[in-house]
């Protein structure tokens, strides 16, 4: 096969003559890909050299399944190197194997619900089904197992910590060897693809989590892959200065070099253009942006890329979603990219998880700051109040110093009253307040500890906490409007029009275009004492009806049932609007109103 002739493409490409093999290798001298096909000897299928380092051969011998490495001569010697575009490989440290890309994706129709109306689930694969009684543990099928579970729920998105190989056989994912490649041990690329169709079936979106700012640092084929490097660096796919460094290693990739671009580019794409995908959070996107948190020092090719990527995306695939975990109060994130930002649609909002947790994790309820609350409600990057993903538990939120909400309320008791509560308090603040909300694998039975790789979801808490579970859906249920009155939870308007500092009562007003089924009023108590008789404004007359009360018994038989009912508003200022009621509300309680 001529150069004329040649297959496009990067890694294995399957065609009807064989598979063709190209590499980026721009320091090698000779390079010959060595596999299952020709006993991997290196004399059998020496690669052409191309333009710009590239390196191709074209195998009629090889086939799907077979496995297989480039080999490098370099004037620093001879090295094997996994394809840094694999599809798949055998281990992090293993071969690299010829991939069919192909899937039958018949019938997966499937389109993400909008923006406003997503409700997100985050979760790991490895410990999110990892019981001894599961038949596939901690891989995707388990994962699937549980769907009828979050659909049950009200789940519409479901967001994946990363998959891509990674060192050893359990990792949160955030050390990833082969970006191209799924993970072994979670089932594989077919495993993936088979769950985001019986996902899309079941009504659930899935958005990965991708790892850009850094890579490896073990197990890493792309350290020094052509034997180049400068400074005892990385080489080719790195900085090789000091932009090299990161909180997880120096394996920063070079974001200026065009081929690094392009591979990082392919990536994200691949996600979309092969497995479906309905959108991928960026982790840590500040270490794509700058080199640290502390001199602050830009790196505008990282910038430059993200708005490369988010462009493409959102060209080519309109409607789903690209999500940044940046956490340092960035507007520009989310701004779009002709107006200079880097394109985002929604960020995770760290000005929202930690007053609110700090909220409900203070032991003294005069501590507790209705100020910072009201700021955490109201708060929007830009001009979109969806352009945030609110939440009071993450993977990070729950790990790395910190426990779980209940454990934290509560260390000495963390399914008690107390820590069933007051979590619950914070889960309300979650779907009510503007913003995409999420939760985190188990919080919806209160699965407590911190978050570890290595110990499994108790699901045995979701028959214990059956009632919370309930209380779940049901909040989930008025934030996605499923029963059409609360519209206005997935509107952009939000008045935070009564703070009473006194006794820890906070009320707001959401809406979308106002009125009848639309105008959704929310009552909440920071504080031990119930309030009976409580008079607060409403924003119109009329018959306003109790949606929700997480004091209700039926939700746990330990709490309270504090009277709570539907109201009829009189005519009459309050708090700056047009009518008032008298509402009771539990301890540490809310409730929620609509016409």
């Amino acid at each position: 096969m001529s150069d004329e002739t040649a297959i496009k493409g990067m890694g294995s490409i399957l065609h009807t003559q064989g598979v063709a093999f190209r590499v980026w290798a721009p320091h090698a001298q000779h390079v010959s890909v060595i596999g299952s096909f020709n006993e991997w000897d290196g004399k059998k299928h020496p690669m052409l050299s191309e333009e710009n380092g590239y390196w191709y051969a074209n195998v009629a011998e090889a086939h799907t399944g077979d496995e297989y490495l480039f080999l490098l001569s370099t004037q620093n010697g001879e090295f094997k190197r996994i394809d840094p575009y694999a599809r798949e490989v055998t281990s992090s440290v293993g071969n690299a194997i010829v991939h069919d890309t192909r899937f039958d994706w018949d019938g997966d129709d499937f389109s993400i619900a909008a923006w406003n109306e997503l409700v997100i689930y985050e979760l790991h694969v490895g410990t999110f089904n990892d019981q001894e009684n599961v038949k596939h543990k901690g891989e995707f099928s388990s994962v699937s197992e549980r769907l009828g579970h979050l659909q049950k729920l009200g789940i519409n998105a479901i967001q994946i910590m990363p998959i891509g190989e990674f060192a050893g056989e359990r990792s949160w994912g955030y050390n990833p060897a082969q970006i191209f490649s799924v993970d072994r041990d979670y089932g594989g690329p077919l495993a993936f693809k088979q769950f985001i169709k019986r996902a899309h079936k079941a009504g659930i979106a899935v958005i990965l989590d991708v790892v850009y700012n850094h890579l490896g640092p073990s197990d890493l084929d792309l350290w020094q892959f052509d034997g180049w490097s400068e400074n005892g660096r990385g080489g080719i796919y790195f900085y090789n200065d000091d932009r090299s460094i990161t909180p997880w290693g120096d394996t920063r990739p070079d974001y200026g070099r065009g081929e690094v671009r392009q591979y990082l580019l392919d990536n994200a794409m691949m996600w979309f253009e092969e497995y479906h995908v309905d959108g991928i959070r960026f982790d840590c996107t500040q270490f794509i942006r700058m080199v640290n948190d502390s001199d602050k020092r830009d790196i505008p090719e990282g910038w430059s890329l993200l708005q490369w990527i988010n462009s493409q995306i959102a060209q080519k695939f309109p409607g789903c979603i690209t999500i940044a975990e940046d956490l340092q109060n960035n507007r520009w994130i989310t701004k779009e990219v002709g107006a200079g930002g880097a394109g985002f649609a929604s960020q995770w909002d760290a000005m929202f998880v930690h007053p609110i947790r700090q909220a409900v994790v203070t032991p003294q309820d005069e501590q507790r700051s209705l100020g910072a609350i009201r700021d955490a409600i109201l708060y929007r990057y830009n001009d979109d109040a969806f352009d945030r993903v609110i939440y009071s538990e993450s993977h990070d939120e729950v790990a790395n110093g910190h426990a779980r909400v209940p454990q934290e309320i509560n260390p000495n008791d963390p399914k008690g009253w107390y820590a069933q509560k007051r979590s619950t308090l914070a889960a309300a603040m979650v779907f009510t307040s503007p913003g995409i909300p999420m939760i985190f694998q188990g919080q919806e039975f209160l699965e407590g500890g911190w978050f570890r790789d290595t110990v499994p979801v108790d699901w045995d808490q979701c028959a214990e906490f059956h009632g919370i579970v309930r209380l779940y859906r049901d909040l989930i249920g008025l934030r996605s409007n499923r029963e059409g009155f609360t519209r206005g939870l997935c509107g952009q308007f939000t008045q935070v029009y009564h703070m009473n500092n006194e006794h820890k009562v906070i009320a707001y007003h959401r809406w979308d275009k106002g009125g009848a089924g639309d105008d959704v009023v929310i009552v909440a108590n920071f504080s031990h004492e119930e309030q009976e008789n409580y008079v607060i404004g409403f924003p119109s007359e009329g018959y306003w009806k109790l949606r929700f009360n997480s004091d209700w018994g039926g939700y746990n038989d330990d709490f309270g049932n504090f009277l709570s009912t539907d109201i009829l508003t009189d005519q009459g200022e309050c708090d700056g609007l047009p009518c008032y009621a008298s509402v009771s509300i539990g301890s540490y309680s809310v409730v929620i109103f609509s016409q």
